[in-house]
């Protein structure tokens, strides 16, 4: 059985079936219109959305200006990410993502493990980022005068939670939503309308084609960049104008353990860069262009990320950003500039409509590639006759998505989402590990090979002495710990082996380092988001043992 389970795609098969254009399986090829600008455009519209317009508050207000820091950091950890990525899609030229990597490097169960995850990185992510749309979408139909029903812009379970934390806290209950929703069978009736409509009119987009998707996302970038851009400019000439970089003293002001607070929020900002890596059949080159895209749009977020923060915490004092959901409004609002804070509403809409675009267009294309596998019926795999794209798996998708958002909350499901994202990226960069090193080739990607013999045990060596005190505490009292610290106890574990494993087999620095900063911002998450998250993860692999290991080409192949 754990043959079986463990089967592997061949990168031979994969190359010469791609090359022999028999990877659909339907007699219809996917459309090859995308180049690096398209790629780089796509990965920052996937990232430059519901991050940078509402957590950068949260994580402001932990760290202070110093949260610079954390995006730097992140942003290493992406990039670490981010070339393992590249290895893959330079070797890997279809679609699918992580899940034919992990198919490639580890094998069947571990793939399917790994795309089930990334509903969660893609499909799961997009309820959190409708909800998002549909809070700065009512608060442009307010700045009109249009009022929309408080219980038609905003889920169930969010107006349920309100209701009951009131009343535990003996808080007055006339105001709430809940309270004032109309009843039907004795039911609230409460649903966020918004998102739920922006959902179906992304999906009717996507499933129209790569081409239009493209232009649309292009379209949403440049403007979006540009209004960055223009909230920069003015937000540091009003800092040295106005003489406010004393909000900068002091730089951090709760220090790094402040900093760290924010790893939640500050990696969901990031996530959606390996978007791109899912349209690998659409690319006119993908060996060449889509490590160029990942690479350039991280490159280009980060900056962004690093100087809207600088002008945030400037305009304002850090500790004003305490509970505020949409600090870039915020602070021009603060400063008696309302008019640029109804363009940065406008902006944020336009944000978060390219970043719902890119996920609906990702997720489809990851069922595409387990549904050829055998994984998942052949549904899921078959083009529409008339765009060449996913048309069922589309379709799928936008239920998937638009059914939560009219009732859930969206913490849970960011916190979901960051766990999906960054398992799938552990899984990944230890990949790279695997895979039989290749000679040089010219026009495409290969990740540098860094002899991590030494240099990953001095890390590991280094982080044991500065973290000496916790590990020696939780490793004492591990009977009565909590769930977060018997996390942190599963990864000095794991940093140890793979310690061991570099000192002995010479791995390359850049894929474990990948792994080891993937691995700890996933310990900096909730415990019960877990608890969640093995469950989904239970569901999956159950289908997987019913449906799927049977029904495998591999199996049908070695039978």
């Amino acid at each position: 059985m754990s043959n079986s389970l463990f089967r592997k795609k061949s990168l031979e098969t994969i190359q010469r079936d791609y090359d022999a254009g028999l990877l659909d399986g339907h007699g219809h090829q996917m459309k090859k219109v995308l180049r690096v600008k398209d790629l780089t455009f796509m990965g920052v519209a996937a990232v430059i959305g519901a991050g940078i317009f509402s957590t950068i508050g949260t994580a402001a207000f932990n760290g202070g200006p110093g949260v610079i820091f954390l995006f730097l950091i992140t942003a290493v950890t992406c990039g670490f990410t981010a070339l393992c990525y590249a290895e893959f899609a330079a070797r890997v030229p279809v679609s699918g993502s992580a899940y034919t990597y992990s198919y490639v490097s580890f094998g069947e169960v571990i793939a399917w493990i790994i795309g089930w995850a990334l509903i969660l990185e893609y499909a799961i992510g997009n309820v959190v980022v409708a909800i998002s749309w549909s809070a700065y979408f009512n608060n442009l139909l307010k700045a009109i005068n249009i009022d929309l029903p408080e219980w038609l812009a905003i889920g169930h379970q969010t107006a349920s939670m309100a209701y009951h934390d009131a009343i535990a806290n003996g808080k007055p209950l006339t105001d709430l939503v809940y309270t004032n929703a109309p009843e039907f069978f004795g039911m609230k009736f409460i649903i966020n309308l918004p998102a739920f409509i922006i959902v179906g009119l992304i999906t009717i987009l996507a499933y129209i084609g790569i081409s239009e998707s493209k232009k649309s996302a292009n379209f949403m970038v440049g403007l979006k960049i540009v209004v960055l851009i223009f909230i920069a400019i003015i937000g540091f000439w009003y800092i040295f104008s106005e003489g406010t970089t004393g909000n900068w003293t002091p730089f951090l002001p709760n220090g790094m353990t402040g900093v760290l607070k924010g790893v939640s929020s500050v990696f969901f900002a990031y996530i959606g860069f390996d978007a791109i890596s899912t349209t690998a059949e659409e690319c006119a080159n993908p060996k060449r262009d889509l490590p160029r895209g990942m690479m350039y749009s991280l490159l280009i977020c980060t900056v962004i990320y690093v100087i809207t923060t600088l002008v945030i915490t400037g305009m304002v004092n850090f500790k004003e950003f305490e509970g505020v959901a949409d600090p870039l409004a915020y602070v021009f609002d603060k400063i008696h500039m309302q008019k640029i804070g109804f363009i940065i509403s406008v902006s944020a809409v336009i944000a978060s409509t390219s970043v719902l675009l890119v996920f609906q267009i990702g997720q489809p294309r990851i069922w595409m590639s387990m549904s050829r596998d055998g994984l998942l019926p052949k549904k899921f795999s078959k083009l529409s006759q008339r765009y060449k794209t996913p048309g069922f798996a589309t379709i799928m998708t936008g239920f998937l998505v638009g059914i939560p958002v009219l009732f859930v909350d969206d913490k849970l499901m960011t916190d979901l989402t960051s766990i999906g994202t960054l398992f799938a990226f552990v899984l990944v960069c230890g990949g790279v590990l695997v895979l039989p090193r290749l000679a040089k080739e010219q026009g495409k990607f290969q990740i540098p090979y860094i002899n991590g013999q030494f240099i990953i045990p001095a890390i590991v060596a280094l982080f044991a002495i500065l973290f000496r005190e916790r590990i020696v505490a939780d490793f004492s009292n591990i009977a009565s710990e909590t769930y977060q610290e018997i996390l942190f106890l599963i990864f000095v574990i794991a940093a140890f082996i793979l310690a061991l494993l570099s000192f002995f087999r010479k791995y390359s620095v850049i894929p474990v380092a990948g792994v080891l900063c993937c691995m700890y911002l996933m310990i900096e998450i909730p415990g019960k988001s877990w608890m969640v998250f093995f469950g989904w993860m239970a569901l999956g692999l159950s289908i997987y043992l019913v449906y799927g290991r049977s029904r495998s080409k591999l199996a049908n192949a070695s039978s």
